[in-house]
């Protein structure tokens, strides 16, 4: 099972002193935290891609090329691409050759996005951001797979003769996670291309995690991928953690009433009984994190999300410490005990060539495939 952390690269004001750090500090924060990830013994770093303050991730390839020129080990993602502001053209590009620098540790996760004024800023329409993930991303499968694409839809000018440079590294595309955290159309889309489905789970009480996981899983099994426990899945989560849970909840407390995503709402104590955020001590996130498995099965990727809200440096570093030390090395061994031998590992770049050097070519997918997916998820 693969273990990391993903940052939404928020620009906060610190509400225990009222400093706010600048765009350039916050930008080293994330490399640095990428750095300790890899140094810690986790596997993925991931960012999010926004456009719009208080955010700075706007580049997540440059970011992503400047730390795989610094790691060795560390797999690079994105928490999320996207795929409906972006030309997938652009995506195909830019993932390729960022394929290329990293010698195959690229994965990505296809999003939305929810912000509404970013999508005219790019020339779309909020209203249309199903159809646009829909269309976006067929056509991105088929420039990773298609050496010569002629291509016609309704959101972009059409192709002809089309050949996306680089191609993919070892002619094998990176694999893709569609991410969501309350549209099921999503979940249709990744079980349809058999791709992965990573549930953001950070808002939402377990239930609603429950239902889109296992609408995802079902429906991978109906279109032919393998059995509803071989689906491919992964889960965000939030933590806080000092050794003594009253010291971390007394610490966090600040943070969590302040941020600008939750805070002035529910309480601290709610919102740990309703989401998965979890703020207490090493044994208690794992506990915690452990449990989600009696919701969601064997699943592939787990997510920590720890540098939001305002948190200095320095204590992210201190959660780092801890997740590497006491808290991932239980998860792993604990979920790899109770992984039933036919479920997979988490896909890499090595895994899908040696199965694409296994299977026959078959090409892009069909313009009839394509339909029946619209048509499915229409439904």
């Amino acid at each position: 099972m693969q273990f990391g952390v993903f940052t939404v690269g928020d620009v906060t004001v610190d509400p225990t002193n009222g400093r706010e750090p600048t765009e350039a500090e916050r930008i080293k924060a994330m490399v640095a935290i990428a750095l300790k990830a890899e140094e810690v013994g986790l596997d993925v770093f991931a960012t999010g891609e926004h456009h719009n303050p208080p955010f700075v991730p706007s580049s997540p390839t440059t970011m992503l090329g400047y730390i795989a020129a610094r790691t060795e080990r560390l797999l690079l993602s994105t928490a999320t691409t996207l795929i409906t502001t972006n030309d997938p053209v652009k995506i195909a590009e830019d993932y390729a050759m960022l394929q290329h620098l990293a010698d195959g540790r690229v994965d990505l996760m296809m999003g939305r996005g929810n912000t509404g004024p970013v999508y005219p800023w790019f020339g779309q329409d909020i209203r249309n951001g199903i159809p646009l993930a829909i269309e976006n991303y067929d056509l991105l499968r088929r420039l990773w797979r298609e050496d010569v694409v002629d291509w016609q839809g309704k959101f972009r000018t059409p192709l002809q003769s089309f050949t996306s440079t680089p191609r993919p590294l070892d002619d094998v595309p990176p694999f893709v996670w569609h991410g969501s955290i309350r549209s099921p159309e999503i979940a249709e889309q990744a079980a349809y291309y058999g791709d992965g489905f990573f549930a953001n789970h950070i808002f939402w009480p377990a239930e609603h995690t429950r239902r889109m996981v296992g609408l995802y899983r079902q429906r991978f099994e109906h279109y032919g991928h393998g059995t509803a426990d071989q689906a491919i899945v992964g889960l965000g989560g939030q933590v806080f953690m000092r050794r003594n849970s009253q010291d971390a909840v007394r610490e966090f407390r600040p943070y969590f009433d302040n941020a600008p995503v939750y805070g002035h709402g529910p309480s601290l104590e709610e919102f740990t009984a309703q989401t998965p955020l979890t703020v207490g001590s090493p044994q208690q996130v794992i506990d915690r994190t452990l449990g989600f498995r009696d919701y969601v099965g064997d699943y592939q990727r787990q997510l920590f999300l720890l540098d939001h809200a305002g948190l200095p440096l320095k204590t992210v570093l201190e959660q780092l410490d801890l997740l590497g030390e006491e808290v991932v090395p239980v998860l792993r061994k604990e979920f790899d005990s109770l992984r039933p031998a036919h479920v997979p590992l988490a896909p890499t770049h090595a895994s899908l060539r040696a199965a694409a050097q296994r299977a026959p070519q078959t090409g892009g997918t069909s313009t009839g495939d394509l339909a029946g997916a619209g048509a499915e998820i229409e439904r």
